[in-house]
Formats: C-alpha cells, structure tokens, sequence
C-alpha cells in the first residue's frame, strides 16, 4: 500500500467513478481498477459497492476516505513547505456570505500588502459548506458565522457581531425605546432561509423564549428581506454587518432589542493543517475586533 494507491482511491471516491478518476490522473482505467483492488486485498475490506457501471463507498470506504484525503494532503502541503511556500503559491480561503460581502475584501487587501507573492483565492458559500470544504481540503482556512461541531475542525473567535431587529419607518414599535422577541413575534415576520447562521441563532432564542414563530417571507437574500421590511410587510432580526447601511440610510428603522443578541465570528482550519507564515499572519489580522449594533 503506497501513496499512489490513496492518491488513486481519493480521486475515485470524489469524482464517484473509475473513468473519471483516470481522466484526472492521466492514467489507463485498468491501472485505477487494479490499485483499487489491492488496497481492498491488502485491508480485507470492500471499499466501493459496484452497481452497473456506477459505485458507491462502503463504510469502510467513506472511513478510509477520512484519512487517506489527509495523508495525501499533508503530503502536498509538506511539497508546498519544502518549496518556500510562504512566499509564494497560495492561499485558498472560504468565507461565509456575510462575512465574505462585508468582513473579507478589507482583509485580502491588507494580507496582500504585505504577502504580494501570495495569490489569494477565495470561495463565498455559506457556513455549512465552508465547514465541508475544510474537511475536504478543498481550502486552507474559513471564516463562519458559527462555531463548527465536527471534531476535527479547530476555530477560534476573531470577531463580534449583533443581529438587528429591523421594522418599517412609523411602525407602531418604533414608539419603544427597547422591544423584546415576543413583541416582535406579533407581527408577521420575514425570515432567511433555514441554515444560514443569523436563522439558527433567532429560531435558537424563539425557542429559549418558548415562542413559535412561522415566518410569513423567507429568503436567501438578506436585501429582499430588508426591501420586504422597508414596503411593510413584516419585521425582521438581521445581522447588523448586513442591515447597517439600511439603516443609516433610514431605509428601515432599527429598535435595540431588550436582550441583546450577539455572535462571534470564527476563523476555522482542519486540525491537521500545516499553518505557513502566511496563514499564521492572514490569521492575525482577523483578530482586529469590531462591534455593531450596540
């Protein structure tokens, strides 16, 4: 067992097929198949269902997968290191959508200033898959809106951030200096989509509330829910990164709520990881804090 044989078996498994896996590795479809078989000889185990002319892992396949992608990127980020990886090559971050608009240009451009040999490449998806590029190693580092559960995925706070309560100009609320969620809850409320992070800590605190609130819009995007607040069709808990502009520019009118809800950022990188000097100081630079929505 080689690590050819891994480099061969994490090709197959992400691309779901033998024909693929050779086309990306330059090799004959016979050679693939055969090193398959003997990493199954070798451990005894079967590592792919064949059905047709598709396969699927097994158990003992998505766990080998585990580690096999690991050991084989470890042994391409040990070619990176040998090379002088620190000043030059890449850098490959992953950022959440609120932190990828309105937290990560400033940060590209202050890393690149001093790190100009470094090419940065950025990804902007939600949090949920910025965790799973990290597993995958698809990226170096990530930047989330919440704290991950996978065990193998280290993170530390770099930032703080407050959600919003947001309703239209001469809403009969605005008459509080302060509201609370179960006031909120007795108008109809425009909501993000299930998953993104500002979703899961509102239905976490409607719940400690013991409050049971179906929204009357949800979307994916924050500006059709501002847009949604601004014509009187609800009200709305942003996070302030998002909805600060709206509010400065009186498109909507915010109201501190009683129990003020705050998040920390977090900057997440796979426990295996080799952490260059460039990543180290892309890391530093995120520990500038910044609050909004006080």
């Amino acid at each position: 067992m080689t690590l050819r044989h891994m480099t061969i078996f994490v090709s197959v498994y992400k691309n779901q097929g033998i024909t693929k896996a050779a086309r990306q590795l330059h090799l004959a479809q016979p050679s693939v198949s055969l090193a398959i078989s003997e990493l199954e000889k070798y451990y005894g185990v079967r590592l792919f269902e064949r059905m047709g002319r598709r396969i699927f892992p097994t158990r003992s396949g998505d766990e080998f997968y585990g580690y096999a992608l690991h050991i084989v990127s470890l042994f391409e980020e040990m070619e990176k290191k040998i090379k002088n990886c620190d000043t030059i090559g890449a850098l490959r971050i992953g950022a959440s959508i609120t932190i990828g608009t309105h937290v990560l240009p400033a940060k590209i451009r202050q890393f690149r200033e001093g790190f100009p040999q470094i090419t940065v490449e950025a990804k902007i998806f939600n949090s949920a898959a910025i965790e799973q590029h990290i597993l995958d190693n698809a990226i170096d580092l990530g930047l989330i809106e919440t704290r991950p559960e996978h065990p193998d995925i280290l993170c530390q706070p770099f930032m703080e951030d407050g959600l919003c309560a947001i309703v239209p100009s001469g809403h009969p609320l605005t008459a509080y200096k302060k509201v609370t969620l179960s006031q909120l809850a007795e108008y109809p409320f425009l909501m993000r989509e299930r998953g993104s992070a500002g979703r899961d800590i509102l239905e976490a605190c409607f719940a400690l509330e013991q409050l049971s609130v179906s929204p009357a819009w949800e979307s994916a995007s924050t500006q059709a829910i501002v847009k949604g607040v601004a014509q009187g069709l609800g009200v709305a808990v942003l996070p302030g990164l998002l909805v600060e502009k709206d509010i400065k520019e009186h498109t909507v009118s915010q109201i501190p709520l009683s129990k003020p809800l705050r998040r920390d950022f977090h900057i997440i990188y796979h426990k295996s990881k080799y952490l260059t000097s460039g990543m180290k100081a892309f890391i530093r630079l995120c520990g500038e804090r910044k609050e909004n929505c006080k």
